[in-house]
């Protein structure tokens, strides 16, 4: 199969490298902005979006309906957007990964699989957490390869609102996890979060 794979994340290699050489796929990778120009070019039979930061355009879509799939590090609706894992420990709302058919909206697509997942330890780092969602991902996926790629899941609308969360929501947040970075425990980023909120 002619697979596009887009992504601007090396964490997303090893699911990359595990369709290239289990699966035995065709597959194209782009970073760069996907163009209708671009996309046409590749020509693909179904497009994996996977830590992508652009959004795609709805005359893209159209070109390949329901042929477009997210994966994403967020149980949706909660936490659509950026950095759904952050948002998830500082709203205490439901944590997991999704895989789900990209529509004009961001993170709103029909659903195809979700896992929930949960940290009992809130002593683990923020890269800790960050790491085993997509170590959970990774399995997700190639568990039900055979039928993402045959479309035998039929996807299904998400229920609720949920939460949503823009990329200049961060600006205040990179502050709390500036002296450790992506080191800082879990524990400690909710409660410096909740301290700088009731200022």
């Amino acid at each position: 199969m002619n697979i596009l794979f887009l992504s601007n994340n090396p964490i997303t290699d090893d699911l990359l490298f595990w369709l290239e050489k289990d699966a035995e796929e065709d597959v194209t990778v782009e970073s760069e902005r996907l163009t209708k120009d671009s996309f046409l070019r590749h020509n693909p039979e179904l497009v994996i979006s996977y830590n992508y930061q652009y959004i795609i355009k709805k005359d893209i879509l159209d070109l390949l309906p329901n042929g477009f799939v997210n994966l994403h590090i967020g149980y949706l609706p909660w936490n659509k957007g950026v950095q759904p894992n952050i948002w998830s420990f500082l709203e205490n709302t439901p944590k997991g990964i999704t895989i789900h058919i990209i529509d004009e909206g961001v993170d709103t697509g029909n659903l195809l699989l979700q896992k929930r997942i949960e940290f009992p330890d809130m002593s683990i780092t923020l890269l800790e957490s960050y790491t085993h969602l997509h170590s959970e991902m990774r399995k997700l996926f190639q568990e039900n390869w055979d039928d993402i790629k045959n479309k035998r899941i039929t996807p299904y609308e998400q229920k609720g609102e949920g939460t949503f969360h823009l990329r200049k929501e961060l600006n205040g947040i990179v502050g709390i996890i500036l002296p450790k970075g992506w080191d800082t425990p879990v524990s400690e980023l909710k409660r410096l979060y909740d301290l700088s909120e009731r200022q």
